[in-house]
């Protein structure tokens, strides 16, 4: 991959096919392989596949659909946007993404996270109470579990392991972990601590608002002495024709999916004032490809990261649209953004 990197990432969103029916969970997985196939076909880097347990999303096991896309392209990366290792094992998230790596002759990355939704903890048998232990305690195992060689481990909240080897090994000796970071300051200090990539998810607000996140990380890596590596960010948008295609497409089911959640945050209702300011000021990326790419190269150069994903679903949009969407950014944003961005250089 070149040195800027670019990504497609979806929870698999269950779209509307072109008469407004919902796809089953089954048809809406199938759609996501798809849309997989196209962005490998047309030159997009990453395809990222996050972890959710609601019905408006179809991807629960992100690993499972991976390696089925792992055996239907041939050079596209692999990912989890994100694996919620806190309610899982971390030796067999290992296990499931070394295995995907191995169908994908090495392709497969995993990005770990919190979780930004809690459905997980109670449907896995995991105490809220824990939320912060659980992560803590479960990278620092990961991490060790990344040298591949037999670990000794004890914690609190899962049992300990005593010499134990895990297995299937990578080929390359090494998976690619990244840890996913929506907004706290101690969140990337301990990615820099394990000297792990950092994937920003920014969903709200100016992008440059995270500038003192990069900042951070870099000056923890330093003084932990480990790597700090180019870091990702990853925002929502969506790619149309035209601007006004693109925006109306996207904005009635953006906002049922986003007034659902945001009953369950006591956040209020969105409103149309609002959509259009975060798609002009904010971090919604949506509109032709020329204004698309024209932003994302605004972010990226600002804040001087190594990777962008395009959160492509939010809501039903139909599936037809998303898969113009996703030949869109690969044959006309990615391109563009790539030129932009020298030309700023």
């Amino acid at each position: 991959m070149s040195d800027l990197v670019f990504g497609l990432d979806t929870f698999g969103d269950v779209p509307e096919d072109d008469s407004g029916r919902l796809l089953s969970h089954p048809e809406a997985i199938r759609q996501v392989v798809a849309e997989a196939v196209l962005a490998d076909e047309i030159g997009v880097d990453v395809i990222a596949l996050g972890e959710h347990h609601r019905p408006e999303y179809s991807i629960s096991t992100p690993e499972t659909v991976l390696a089925g896309i792992a055996t239907r392209t041939s050079r596209i990366h692999l990912s989890s946007g994100v694996t919620v290792l806190s309610s899982d094992d971390p030796v067999r998230v290992f296990q499931r993404f070394a295995t995907v790596d191995a169908l994908s002759n090495g392709r497969a990355e995993v990005i770990l996270g919190r979780g930004s939704f809690t459905e997980s903890f109670p449907l896995f048998g995991y105490d809220l109470a824990d939320y912060d232990r659980l992560f803590e305690e479960k990278i620092e195992l990961f991490a060790r579990l990344l040298d591949e060689k037999p670990v000794t481990w004890s914690g609190t909240l899962r049992p300990a392991l005593a010499d134990a080897d895990v297995y299937p090994k990578t080929e390359s000796g090494r998976l690619t972990t990244w840890v996913g970071v929506g907004g706290s300051p101690q969140s990337v200090v301990r990615t820099a601590r394990y000297g792990l990539p950092l994937m920003l998810a920014i969903i709200g607000g100016s992008p440059k608002r995270f500038a003192p996140y990069l900042d951070l990380y870099r000056r923890a890596a330093a003084e932990f002495g480990t790597t700090a590596h180019p870091v990702g960010m990853h925002s929502p948008g969506f790619v149309a024709d035209t601007d006004e295609e693109a925006r109306e497409v996207f904005w009635p089911r953006y906002r049922v999916i986003r007034d659902r959640i945001g009953r369950l945050r006591g956040w209020p209702p969105i409103r149309r004032e609002e959509y259009d300011r975060e798609i002009e000021h904010g971090s919604l990326y949506i509109g032709s490809p020329e204004t698309v790419a024209r932003k994302i190269a605004g972010a990226v150069t600002d804040l001087g990261v190594g990777r962008f994903d395009l959160i492509y679903s939010s809501g039903s949009q139909p599936a037809s649209a998303r898969l113009r969407a996703v030949e869109l950014y690969g044959t006309k944003v990615i391109p563009m953004v790539r030129d932009l961005v020298a030309e700023a250089a």
